[in-house]
């Protein structure tokens, strides 16, 4: 940090509005923060301000930034070969795929690789189409599954409707006992009444006609959604009975963020985990390092192309510089013990850390979460559950930002997503922070 220039802090914000367009935004309003670099769970600015990552940017940065071991290896591939066309076989592609098989399970036999979450979830609604000759997918009103055409369309959020130009597409509600939509007064009745739903909407939708459910196996972005008991197992024997492909979307959720390599893994109940017949993945396989994502696809849809040509594919699918990535991240993960990090934070330090701040603050009106992969969602009022406004989240990023934490905000919530090598006294220095600004926050609300 000791050769930061102020003055490219300045020329970065200005090129950056004078020439780049940001998704998700009128343009106009934007002031974003430039940094200027990173390393572990902190990154900064250029004029010196250091700010702790509970964001992990975009929850993708689970082993970190700048780790030196994933870097060496970007670096020693481009010495090797710095691309190559996915019709060849690499040794970077394959070593990649065998580490990413090896953590999905023995149900698993080959990965298809994309650049990103959104063409990941895009290949695998077109794999279970072509194998089933059946046209819909439903998913989840609280969802999101990338910005690309379909993908955009399965989402559930706001997001979907300027966008609605894929057809085969419907939604359902899931399982969300905070604010619920089917009047349950316990997880397990949240349960049973959204499997219900979710059996009447198949049968609405003609379960002939249905070729994918696409669930986030956490959903993320819309709230860091814990399924209740059963939920999982429920929706497996709902594919079974009526021949629907499952596909579960770790795009988020997945390598590391739940403290086991993937959601449906540490979410595994006496009968062992409910897997899916598909699993989609990007972010956290490689920390966004270099753009990848892909498709873990079983043994059984897999040799169904066999014969068959699968229409698709990408210039990019298992570039080498993502693939070596790839390589380094999944070892490293597995050196430092990285996840078994993520799941002791998650246990020992987060869920009582946010629960004693949940007691501290009326603000605070419900606390959920798993590993590093948490979210405070936050009221005017505890009783009526009433969402806090984006005034009141403006605030209190501003709040959390002034203090040298870089929060993650969506609706009504702030996401408490750390790198998964995230330390203890990282986490208590974030508690701190957390405190701060919400007690800030609150006294303008009083």
């Amino acid at each position: 940090m000791n050769d930061l220039n102020p003055a490219d802090g300045q020329l970065a914000y200005d090129l950056d509005r004078a020439h780049v367009f940001h998704s998700w935004s009128a343009q106009a309003a934007l002031t974003p923060l430039v940094i200027a670099g990173g390393a572990g769970c902190d990154v900064w600015d250029f004029d010196g301000n250091t700010y702790l990552d509970f964001s992990s940017q975009l929850v993708n940065t689970n082993i970190g930034h700048q780790h030196p071991a994933v870097v060496a290896a970007i670096k020693a591939q481009a010495d090797v070969l710095t691309t190559v066309a996915p019709a060849h076989a690499n040794l970077a592609r394959g070593e990649a795929a065998k580490r990413i098989l090896a953590r999905a399970g023995s149900t698993f036999g080959k990965v298809f690789f994309t650049n990103g979450g959104a063409d990941a979830n895009e290949n695998a609604m077109r794999m279970a189409r072509l194998t089933t000759g059946r046209d819909k997918v439903l998913s989840t009103y609280r969802s999101y599954h990338g910005n690309t055409g379909a993908a955009v369309v399965a989402t559930g959020d706001w997001r979907r409707v300027p966008n609605e130009f894929a057809r085969g597409h419907a939604h359902f509600f899931g399982p969300f006992e905070y604010r619920s939509e089917f009047w349950a007064d316990s997880p397990e009745q949240e349960s049973a009444r959204a499997l219900q739903h979710l059996e009447r909407v198949i049968q609405s939708e003609g379960a002939s006609s249905i070729a994918a459910i696409l669930l986030e196996t956490i959903p993320g972005t819309a709230g860091v959604l814990v399924p209740p008991p059963g939920y999982l197992r429920g929706v497996r024997e709902l594919a079974d009975k009526y021949g629907i492909v499952l596909i579960f979307d770790e795009v988020m959720c997945g390598f590391g963020r739940t403290g086991g390599w993937f959601a449906f893994q540490s979410l595994a109940d006496d009968d062992g985990p409910v897997v899916p017949d598909l699993i989609t993945f990007a972010k956290g396989v490689n920390s966004g390092y270099v753009p990848a994502g892909g498709v873990i696809i079983s043994e059984t849809i897999a040799q169904a192309f066999e014969q068959q040509v699968f229409p698709g594919g990408l210039t990019y699918s298992g570039h080498p510089l993502a693939m070596a990535s790839i390589v380094a991240a999944l070892d490293a993960m597995d050196a430092d013990g990285i996840v078994d990090n993520a799941r002791t934070i998650g246990s020992d330090h987060l869920a009582p850390g946010l629960a004693e701040l949940a007691a501290k603050h009326p603000i605070i009106g419900e606390v959920r979460g798993i590993g590093v992969f948490w979210a405070l969602d936050l009221v005017y009022d505890r009783e009526t559950r009433e969402p806090v406004s984006g005034v009141v989240i403006a605030q209190l990023k501003k709040e959390l930002m002034a203090r040298g934490l870089l929060p993650f905000a969506a609706d009504n919530r702030i996401h408490v997503v750390p790198p998964c090598i995230v330390t203890p006294e990282e986490v208590a220095r974030a508690l701190a922070i957390y405190d701060e600004a919400f007690t800030a926050v609150e006294a303008t609300l009083a």
